[in-house]
């Protein structure tokens, strides 16, 4: 399953739409893992939408299990489309709920990727500050959302691999306007159109978080 690339991130007129922009990735296979749950899961979501807000626009985009690639990714997206939110979803192996990650952390990435490369000294951003929070309060967020099939959880600590790098970085270049979902493999129980349809619930939940955080700052 390729990814689109870079030129698929641009769009006509999108000077327009960036401040209605809401970005969704999922990553692409790794290890053993031939079907990875979170690209699965988005691209069921791509088809069923954020809900009725024709103005909010959708774009999804699948990330390679690759530190570098993930990097440039990244910059093209926060660069090019100027999301309001970035969603970053990820697949949990040993998970059997939903979890809301809060924060990114700059070190302790050891593992190497799916081209055996690992960042310099396992950092993130080297000089950067050893944890990022997003502006969204996931525990909040963990609180409001009520789902009858799949549980829903609060986290603090994203595993130090390619979630956690990633969401690191968007934290960085979208100054706190990402969040983490991981999501548990696909199974009989918990089918991708089952885990997209929880998504969009959750996301809809972020969007109203992140909104009334920004309303607050502006009355500050």
């Amino acid at each position: 399953m390729a990814g689109p690339g870079p030129a698929s991130l641009a769009l006509p007129g999108l000077e327009d739409s960036r401040s209605r922009c809401v970005v969704v990735t999922g990553f692409g296979p790794f290890q053993q893992h031939l079907v990875n749950s979170s690209w699965e899961a988005v691209k069921e979501l791509s088809k069923l939408g954020l809900g009725a807000d024709a103005n909010l626009e959708l774009r999804t985009l699948q990330l390679p299990v690759d530190y570098r690639e993930v990097k440039r990714r990244l910059t093209t997206i926060w660069e090019d489309l100027q999301p309001q939110l970035a969603v970053h979803v990820g697949m949990d192996m040993s998970a059997k709920a939903i979890f809301l990650e809060q924060c990114g952390k700059n070190r302790g990435y050891r593992d190497s990727d799916v081209r055996g490369f690992q960042p310099e000294g396992g950092v993130c951003l080297p000089g950067g500050p050893e944890v990022m929070l997003s502006v969204v309060s996931m525990k909040e967020v963990s609180r409001r959302v009520a789902l009858e099939d799949v549980e829903v959880a609060f986290s603090r600590d994203a595993g130090r691999y390619l979630c956690d790098y990633t969401y690191y970085l968007s934290l960085h270049l979208g100054n706190g306007h990402a969040t983490l979902i991981h999501v548990p493999p696909l199974s009989h129980r918990l089918p991708a159109s089952l885990l997209a349809k929880a998504l969009r619930v959750i996301i809809q939940e972020m969007l109203e978080e992140s909104g009334e955080v920004q309303t607050q700052m502006a009355a500050a």
